[in-house]
């Protein structure tokens, strides 16, 4: 796992661009449909870190939440040809390590995901259930 040649580091709506880039690889249509509300998500974001190589983003976290007692990973994603590279694990562990004093570090993933449930739990996060907690969204 060599990821020697990323370099880490906070960014906003100004990539917008390149954000995009990234959802639409990954089909998260949901995202492209509006650039100024997409925007200003990036800007209302607790943090937004970037995973830069010759400074092209190739993949990123944001996270929402205040920064106190509740941080929530709203996207996590990483371009498909640097998966499997540690990018996302550095990533994650970048922003676990800076809201490490926040009581509820959570994130959403589809169950059917096999991939990122595996990746998930073997970064330590745990499912809720195991926990004695559950879920709930509108």
């Amino acid at each position: 796992m060599n990821t020697g040649d990323i370099v880490l580091s906070a960014f906003g709506a100004e990539l917008v661009d390149e954000v995009k880039a990234l959802y639409r690889e990954s089909g998260w249509t949901a995202y492209l449909g509006n650039d100024e509300k997409l925007k200003r998500a990036f800007d209302n974001s607790l943090c937004t870190i970037g995973a830069f190589r010759d400074r092209r983003l190739v993949g990123f976290i944001r996270c929402v939440g205040d920064g106190e007692h509740i941080v929530y990973v709203q996207d996590l994603i990483v371009r498909k040809e640097d998966r499997r590279k540690g990018v996302g694990e550095r990533l994650l562990k970048e922003a676990m390590e800076r809201f490490a004093d926040v009581r509820m570090f959570a994130l959403f993933t589809d169950s059917a995901d096999k991939a990122a449930n595996a990746f998930y739990a073997s970064v330590g996060m745990r499912d809720p259930e195991k926990l004695g907690m559950r879920a709930y969204i509108r």
